[in-house]
């Protein structure tokens, strides 16, 4: 069982064990990456909530109001006395409108990696939903392996984060989450779409540099709790779109040749040297219903903006063997 229930200063340091070995890995491989959830620490998590708000980043707003458009039938389609289980919860800003929409719910299950930002929001939701059973989980949900309500479920994985996963990690993912929901079970999924790369780039690229400050956070993070020695002046973040690839790739970048200690060891960075933090990938009709195809979930309903920027996709478990 990977839900977490130790007590918060072991937990903390597990946490803080794991960051240690990721970023150690991340920085000795070639090319050099970290994995994106270490990203969101409680700085982290308020700066990508802050990204939610710029002008430029269209996702949220778009898939805002297409769930507000459909927040009816899609408790229709989900029916009384299911439980909601949001994976990567955040602020769980989106999942109110399902809450309001759903009152007859037997539990919300938000899962999220970053402990104080989980525990807020499940206050704040008990405090606004008084009748409402909040059961959070801090984990990682790409290795949960079981969840604390009963069936039926609703998964619900908004803000296009099945973007931030290469394709075999999304259908990984999907289908850990088709067995976690059960074989009653269904997913409401928010999808961006494959649009002008120009929006793309200008929606990761903010005139603000809220972007850039959330992704040199995580340089903040290894020098607070790895006792790293990285200059923010001597980074920045570059993100940009591959077309071949259909994702948006983002990194810090080095702007000289330097050497940086982390956990007490050693890493030279050359000037131009990239480390990879996160992808988002952008995805067509056609390979929204082949991931879903793959992991076992069958397309129910597709609901977009009319500028077809985003979708929100109610996905259905598919009868075992099919």
């Amino acid at each position: 069982m990977n839900v977490s229930l130790l007590a918060p200063d072991r937990a903390e340091a597990g946490d803080r064990e794991e960051f240690r070995a990721a970023v150690l890995a991340g920085l000795a491989r070639s090319p050099r990456a970290i994995p994106p959830k270490f990203l969101y620490d409680a700085r982290g998590s308020e700066l990508f909530d802050a990204i939610c708000e710029l002008p430029e980043y269209y996702l949220t707003r778009t898939e805002t109001g297409i769930l507000t458009d459909c927040a009816a039938e899609l408790a229709r389609l989900a029916g009384p006395g299911c439980v909601l289980v949001e994976f990567g919860s955040g602020s769980s800003v989106k999942t109110r409108l399902l809450l309001d929409a759903m009152p007859d719910l037997a539990a919300y299950v938000p899962i999220d990696v970053s402990r104080r930002h989980l525990d807020a929001t499940a206050e704040r939701l008990r405090r606004d939903y008084p009748r409402l059973r909040v059961e959070p989980v801090c984990a990682d949900y790409m290795a949960l392996d079981t969840l604390p309500a009963r069936a039926p479920r609703l998964g619900f994985f908004p803000g296009s984060t099945i973007g931030n996963l290469e394709p075999q990690d999304a259908t990984a993912f999907l289908r850990r989450a088709r067995a976690l929901l059960g074989d009653r079970g269904a997913m409401v999924l928010g999808v961006d779409l494959k649009k002008d790369p120009q929006r793309l780039h200008d929606a990761y690229n903010d005139s603000a540099g809220v972007t850039a400050a959330f992704t040199l956070n995580l340089l903040r993070r290894m020098n607070r709790e790895l006792g790293a020695s990285f200059d923010l002046s001597a980074f920045v973040h570059e993100a940009f779109y591959d077309p071949v690839e259909g994702r948006i790739e983002i990194y810090f970048r080095s702007l000289r040749d330097q050497s940086v200690t982390v956990a007490g060891r050693s890493f030279a960075f050359t000037e131009g040297e990239r480390v990879h933090t996160e992808y988002s990938y952008k995805y067509d009709t056609a390979g929204i219903a082949a991931l879903a195809r793959s992991a076992g979930f069958t397309i129910d309903r597709t609901w977009t903006d009319p500028a077809r920027l985003f979708a929100v996709i109610y996905l259905e478990a598919a009868a075992l063997g099919k």
